[in-house]
């Protein structure tokens, strides 16, 4: 079965750092896109970055671009998402999701898998 599982969430205080890694298994990882989205109490799940199968491309949202990089190791099947500057509304469940398309995308709802969550809290 496809299996994705994050971690490196925790509370961190405004302005600090965190590393969140996604670890993937039961698919072939370099098939796959990946993409982090978070999503806050009350509200939406909302894309956060994307990045190709190669790892030649990235994307991010206007709200994390500058602070947040989005990598992947396809020798390890893991995808990172290094967050510095973090801010209180950076606040939520950080989610790792794989695409089989070529490109990356922004839309949650043509990711073909996802992983449990990670916890990322932000204290002003």
């Amino acid at each position: 079965q496809v299996q994705l599982e994050e971690s490196g969430g925790g509370l961190v205080q405004a302005g600090g750092s965190l590393r969140l890694a996604c670890a993937a298994s039961g698919l072939t990882f370099s098939r796959y896109a990946m993409g982090w989205f978070r999503q806050a109490p009350g509200k939406e799940r909302e894309f956060v970055a994307a990045i190709t199968r190669s790892g030649g491309l990235t994307y991010y949202a206007d709200s994390v671009q500058g602070r947040f990089t989005i990598s992947r190791d396809n020798a390890k099947n893991v995808v990172y998402l290094q967050m510095n500057s973090l801010k209180p509304e950076d606040t939520a469940v950080y989610y790792c999701a794989a695409d089989d398309h070529v490109l990356p995308n922004k839309f949650p709802g043509l990711y073909d898998y996802w992983g449990q969550g990670t916890q990322v809290t932000v204290s002003s």
